[in-house]
């Protein structure tokens, strides 16, 4: 049974690393550098949305990917109720 989805900006925290042209492992290594100790798994985890994400790494991500907090959110996301659900996970 495939696990629900414990974030939102999973996709686009892919799609932004990528389009700086970062490796998992450069951009993990660029968010210890702003504060934030995540390992190269632990971006994975983000990225496969099975791992939550809290206001300040959401914080953090956007400083390092050099983006509005807002562009880490999808324009239409299509599991927020599942993601709801999880949060007393």
């Amino acid at each position: 049974m495939a696990e629900s989805p414990q974030n939102l900006v999973g996709p686009q925290v892919r799609r932004l690393r990528i389009e700086a042209g970062l490796s998992q492992e450069a951009l993990a290594a660029k968010l210890q550098v702003n504060g934030w100790d995540l390992s190269r798994a632990g971006l994975s985890k983000i990225e496969a949305c099975l791992r939550r994400v809290n206001d300040a790494e959401l914080w953090v991500l956007a400083k390092t990917l050099r983006c509005q907090l807002t562009g880490l959110y999808p324009s239409k996301p299509a599991n927020v109720s599942s993601v709801v659900r999880n949060g007393g996970k």
